[in-house]
């Protein structure tokens, strides 16, 4: 044997390395995911097999902000990515860059996946949730400033029986960048609560796709609305749309409209609540005045009019000063004629008179 056809280890995994590498560096390459690991690096290490074979594969830390779902075991995949082959042991593997779903859409996988996640969490507990304002009047919006969202529940709130306060925060609400946004409005709200008060938070968009609507299934929009002190109402799509923010949000509201519909229909019943108290607040105040004003009126029939009864009372002073000036008059008549009586028979026995009497019977005797 020639001593030129030998190879040492180290130069036929070299030739292998180049060879492999060479003619394929970028492949596509499908089957199930087993025997999943992240070690502390944040590299995902598994095993990519079919019914007869399996090749082992790495996706690095770098690639895995692409994916939107978690990879795990039993998953069908197809991947794109190149043949490595690591010298020291001799072994190659598939070094992936990108990685899709087989079958089930990853985009739903990826929802239910978030949706597990966040309710072993307990961002969807009832007992998390936030009460809605009995009475909302100063209304925070996120969503599109352009969409025919923001015209139709304007549209809707110009209906509500009390003046709103409206405060629309615009964010994209699709595309790359639009969930980052969301969530940016919801916090900005939520700081800027205490100066402006806002009752309430509508955060939604119209109706479209599951790819128009995935920035309201991002978990930085789930958790920014998790962390909301004001209250959120969220009005994705249409009704049988339903979204991971729906399911955080302290409502749901099936559109837009609807939601503004639930504000105008809240408004409308304080309304006609305020009119059925005062409506019986009458009716109370009425049953209890009636026997008062009935009392009221027999006393008033009993009770003279003061003015009759002071002229009576002149009159009666009039006659009675009448009859005592006439009694009094006739006492000092009566007085006078006893004083008249004593005079003459005072005059009668005078002793001058006496002495004048007996002179003239003494005349009339001589």
């Amino acid at each position: 044997m020639e001593q030129s056809n030998v190879f040492t280890v180290t130069q036929l995994n070299n030739q292998i390395k180049r060879l492999l590498e060479g003619h394929y560096r970028f492949v596509w390459v499908k089957g199930e995911i087993s025997n999943f690991r992240i070690p502390a690096s944040g590299h995902c290490y598994f095993t990519l097999k079919d019914e007869h074979s399996q090749i082992r594969a790495v996706l690095f830390r770098v690639q895995q902000r692409a994916l939107r779902f978690a990879p795990e075991d039993g998953l069908q995949v197809i991947c794109q990515g190149r043949i490595s082959v690591y010298e020291p042991r001799g072994e190659y593997q598939l070094i992936i860059d990108v990685m899709e779903l087989l079958g089930f859409g990853q985009l739903q996988l990826a929802f239910e996946q978030l949706k597990k996640k966040l309710e072993a969490e307990g961002l969807f507990d009832p007992q998390r949730k936030k009460p809605l304002p009995a009475c909302p009047q100063r209304i925070a919006l996120v969503t599109s400033g352009t969409g025919a969202a923001i015209r139709d529940i304007l549209k809707v709130l110009q209906r509500a029986p009390y003046p709103l306060s409206v405060t629309l925060y615009p964010v994209r609400v699709q595309g790359a960048g639009a969930a980052a946004e969301i969530a940016e409005a919801i916090d900005v709200i939520n700081r800027l609560a205490d100066a402006y008060l806002w009752d309430v938070m509508i955060v939604g968009r119209g109706g479209g796709s599951l790819e128009d609507l995935w920035s309201f299934n991002e978990e930085t929009v789930a958790r920014a609305m998790a962390c909301s002190r004001v209250p959120i109402i969220s009005a994705v799509g249409h009704e049988i749309d339903w979204t991971i923010a729906d399911l955080v949000a302290d409502s749901r509201a099936p559109t837009p409209t609807a939601a503004a519909e639930w504000i105008v229909t809240r408004l409308s019943q304080i309304q006609q609540g305020l009119t059925d108290h005062q409506a019986r607040l009458i009716r109370f105040a009425q049953q209890r005045l009636e026997p008062l004003r009935r009392v009221l009126d027999f006393l008033h029939r009993r009770l003279l009019d003061p003015r009759r009864r002071l002229a009576d009372l002149r009159l009666l002073v009039d006659d009675r000063f009448s009859r005592l000036h006439l009694a009094w008059n006739r006492r000092i008549d009566r007085a006078r004629g006893d004083i008249d009586r004593q005079h003459q028979s005072l005059s009668f026995y005078h002793p001058a008179s006496r002495i004048r009497d007996g002179r003239q019977r003494l005349r009339q005797c001589t």
